[in-house]
C-alpha cells in the first residue's frame, strides 16, 4: 500500500522533517504486514503479535512517553503520527489506543517511580500490555456513577470489588489499569474515584467475552472483580483523584482514536482512488465521471479537515493547553469522515468493495465503533454546546 506520494503526506500538516521521518519509518514497517496479514488474525482469532513485537522494539509503541522509562520521549503528535499510519497502511491496532496512549500516558503523569519501574518500561517497548477498566453496565460516560468499589483492607492495601464493560483485550493483558469509587466519600461527602494497577491474574479476577460483530484483533470482555487484592503500591497518584488523573488519559484517547480512523480514511481513499484512475467502462475510467469523483473529493476534504483539527488537538495537549474541546472535536470529526470516505470508497468499487479481498468492508465496524466510543457523538456535543456555546447544561 505504501506509495510515492501517499495521501497521508499532506503539506496541509507541515511536518517537521523528524515528524516526516517518522510517519516514512511506520509506513516502511507497516507495509511488510499490511492488510491481509490483519485480516488473517481477525479471521483466525489470533492476534498480530508480530506486528506489535516490530513496533515495540523500533521504538514506535511508546513514542510520547519519557526517555527514563523507554520512550521516545516526544510528544503525543508523535504517537498520533504512528496511529494514523499503521491505519493507513491497513493495519489499524486499538491496543496502541489503550496500553500506551491511556495507560502509559496516565502512568507517565500520575505514576509512582515503583509502578513506573514495574510497568512503564514495559508498555513503551510493547513488551508489557495494559488494559483499561472504566465503563461499566449502569454509568457509561457519567463516571461519578461508577459502582465498582475499593475498600480499605488495613495495611494490605485494597479490595475491589464490581464489574466492567468493554474492557478490551483484556486476555491478552499483563495488567489493569482499574477507575474504581472510593469507599469512603470525599470530604464534601460526594463520592470520589481512584486508579488502581492490577496484575490481570490477580485472584478474584474473572472475564466473560462479549459476542460482538467486531473483526478487529481485540475482543472486547467484561470484568468481574471479586474481592480482589490491591497492594498498597498499586494506587497511582493520591486517594481520591483519579477523576482528575483519568481526564489525563481520556484527552489522548480521543485523539488517539481520531488518528485511528483518520489512518482507515486515508487507506480507503487510497484504494479508491487507484481504483478509480485504473478501472475503465466504455472506454473511459470511472474516476472521470463527476457522480464519482466529486464525492470521493469531498470525502478528501473532509479526512484533512479532521486530521487537522487532530493534530491540532495533540499539539495542544503537547503544549501543556486545555485539550479538551479540540480533542472532542477531533474525534467527532474523524469519525463522520472516515464512515463517509469508507462507504464512497467500497461504493466507488461496487460490488468488489464488499469483498474481504479488497479490505475495505470490514473495516466498518472499527469507524463505525469511535462514533460511539470512547466517548459518544451526543456527549462530545453536549460538551461543545456547554463549555463551548456556553448554553444551559442538558444533564
Amino acid at each position: 500500500m505504501i506509495k510515492t506520494k501517499s495521501l497521508s503526506v499532506s503539506a496541509l500538516l507541515a511536518p517537521t522533517d523528524e515528524r516526516r521521518d517518522l510517519r516514512d519509518s511506520v509506513a516502511k514497517l507497516t507495509s511488510r504486514y499490511g492488510r491481509a496479514y490483519m485480516q488473517k488474525h481477525a479471521r483466525e482469532g489470533t492476534r498480530p503479535d508480530e506486528f506489535w513485537q516490530a513496533l515495540g522494539a523500533a521504538g514506535f509503541l511508546g513514542a510520547h512517553i519519557s526517555e527514563a522509562y523507554g520512550g521516545g520521549g516526544g510528544g503525543f503528535t508523535d504517537t498520533a503520527i504512528v496511529l494514523e499510519e499503521t491505519a493507513a497502511q491497513g493495519c489499524p491496532l486499538q491496543y496502541i489506543v489503550i496500553s500506551p496512549t491511556i495507560c502509559g500516558t496516565i502512568l507517565d503523569h500520575h505514576g509512582s517511580d515503583a509502578l513506573k519501574d514495574r510497568w512503564l518500561t514495559g508498555i513503551a517497548e510493547g513488551t508489557i500490555k495494559m488494559c483499561f477498566a472504566i465503563t461499566e453496565p449502569d454509568a457509561g460516560t457519567n463516571t461519578h456513577r461508577i459502582s465498582t468499589t475499593a475498600t480499605p483492607d488495613g495495611n494490605a492495601g485494597w479490595r475491589l470489588n464490581g464489574a466492567k464493560y468493554w474492557t478490551s483485550g483484556v486476555d491478552e493483558a499483563d495488567a489493569i489499569l482499574v477507575v474504581a469509587r472510593d469507599a469512603q466519600p470525599g470530604p464534601s461527602g460526594t463520592p470520589t474515584l481512584s486508579l488502581f494497577v492490577v496484575e490481570a491474574n490477580a485472584p478474584g479476577i474473572t472475564t466473560q467475552p462479549i459476542d460482538s460483530a467486531s473483526d478487529a484483533p481485540e475482543t472486547q470482555f467484561m470484568v468481574f472483580f471479586d474481592d480482589v487484592p490491591v497492594a498498597p503500591d498499586g494506587l497511582i497518584g493520591a486517594q481520591g483523584q483519579g477523576l482528575r488523573m483519568v481526564f489525563s488519559g481520556l484527552n489522548p484517547e480521543r485523539i488517539a482514536a481520531a488518528s485511528m480512523v483518520n489512518g482507515i480514511a486515508l487507506f480507503a481513499l487510497e484504494k479508491a482512488a487507484a481504483y478509480a484512475r485504473e478501472r475503465v467502462v466504455w472506454s473511459t475510467p470511472i474516476g472521470a465521471h463527476q457522480g464519482l469523483a466529486h464525492p470521493l473529493a469531498k470525502a478528501y476534504i473532509d479526512v484533512q479537515l479532521a486530521r487537522l483539527m487532530t493534530m491540532r488537538a495533540a499539539e495542544m495537549f503537547d503544549a501543556g493547553l486545555d485539550a479538551a474541546e479540540a480533542s472532542n472535536m477531533a474525534k467527532l470529526a474523524a469519525a463522520d469522515a472516515c464512515l463517509q470516505a469508507l462507504d464512497q470508497s467500497m461504493q466507488t468499487h461496487g460490488g468488489n468493495g464488499l469483498s474481504n479481498e479488497i479490505g475495505l468492508a470490514d473495516l466498518w465496524f472499527t469507524a463505525r465503533t469511535v462514533k460511539v466510543a470512547p466517548v459518544s457523538r451526543e456527549m462530545v456535543l453536549n460538551h461543545i454546546a456547554q463549555h463551548s456555546l456556553g448554553l444551559p447544561k442538558s444533564y
